[in-house]
């Protein structure tokens, strides 16, 4: 079986992209491809599911709640950098966090890496 590593870097409420990379990521595990989420720098935001939706507010709906179905595509953990374990963000997540410190050997585990 092949194994996807998708490293996302986007962040919750600022563009289609994260929308649409969530939901690539989704089809991927839905057709039986192990797939492993990791989530850096401004896409930690998408562990925040306390926020609401405003369409006057935000352009985009809120990507958090797809985040949220993660367990549903067996895309649980969701992996995050061990230097990121003591942000509020990190704590206050009801998300299965694991802790991951990346090196050359963790990425090359995976057969193919996806970066967005």
């Amino acid at each position: 079986m092949k194994s996807v590593l998708v490293i996302l870097t986007q962040p919750n409420l600022t563009s289609l992209q994260v929308n649409e990379s969530l939901s690539a990521t989704m089809v991927l595990a839905t057709f039986g491809i192990s797939v492993k989420v990791l989530l850096k720098d401004a896409a930690l935001s998408l562990l925040n599911n306390q926020l609401e939706f405003d369409q006057f507010k935000q352009a985009f709906k809120i990507a958090a709640n797809m985040v949220e179905s993660f367990e549903f595509y067996d895309l649980t953990p969701i992996l995050v950098e061990i230097k990121n374990q003591q942000l509020p963000i990190i704590q206050n997540t009801e998300q299965e966090i694991e802790f991951i410190e990346i090196k050359p050997e963790f990425i090359q585990s995976f057969d193919h890496i996806l970066y967005w």
